[in-house]
């Protein structure tokens, strides 16, 4: 049975990619805060914890769940949106809670991908269309240099000599359709938001066959008038 470790298993997105996977039969590991009822597997981290404490903390718990296998894929869905510019009130935790959401969560997975993904598998970290290229972000700073590093991450990890020898892409979401940003943005144009299914359903064909995807590349998604295509 082939498996797949979800980063953010218990979140909106990453919560629509475990039913994905355990709806084609995969072995789901869960890593999140808390543990996931839908996943075969969880683990559960403290984000107050250092990042070294969090990372030795997950690797022995997947080592574990693997109990001497590799797994075929990682998806690192974790993250969350900080909205803020240098002025403002919470510009400082802003900036911690981006990091420590995107960037050590990213951290963490490469560090599993390294020791426990097959070589032909894949590793898939979660950035942001708003950050990419030379755009800049002022109004959430924290947000757009925890994404920015993300896709650095991208780059670095599909080369030769990064430690991870299996493929390494990124999804670059616009507004993902959830209820927590339907709940803030209350008059927004759905049609425009991606649905977490399309998402999900995309990283398991990915997964499934990993040579249908672009090592090192980063995939925009957007949608228009409910339907969504991949750039």
């Amino acid at each position: 049975m082939p498996s797949v470790i979800v980063y953010g298993g218990l979140g909106a997105l990453g919560s629509a990619v475990v039913r994905t996977f355990k709806s084609h039969s995969w072995r789901v590991i869960s890593v999140d805060l808390a543990a996931s009822t839908e996943a075969d597997t969880s683990v559960t981290i403290t984000p107050t914890q250092p990042l070294t404490d969090q990372a030795d903390h997950a690797l022995e718990q997947i080592a574990s769940a693997l109990n001497g296998s590799k797994t075929d894929a990682i998806l690192c869905v974790a993250g969350g949106w900080q909205g803020g510019n240098a002025g403002s009130k919470n510009f400082f935790k802003s900036v911690s809670m981006s990091i420590s959401q995107s960037i050590e969560s990213s951290t963490v997975a490469a560090g599993i991908a390294a020791k426990y993904l097959k070589q032909d598998g894949l590793l898939v970290l979660t950035g942001a269309s708003a950050v990419n290229g030379a755009k800049g972000t002022p109004g959430m700073v924290g947000y757009g240099l925890a994404k920015a590093a993300v896709h650095q991450m991208v780059a670095s990890l599909s080369m030769d000599g990064s430690g991870v020898a299996a493929s390494v892409v990124g999804i670059l979401p616009t507004t993902i359709d959830t209820p927590s940003n339907r709940a803030g943005m209350p008059n927004a144009d759905f049609s425009s938001w991606t649905p977490t299914t399309d998402i999900a359903d995309q990283l398991y064909a990915w997964a499934a066959d990993s040579a249908s995807c672009e090592n090192g590349r980063l995939y925009t998604f957007v949608t228009e008038a409910g339907k969504t295509r991949i750039e």
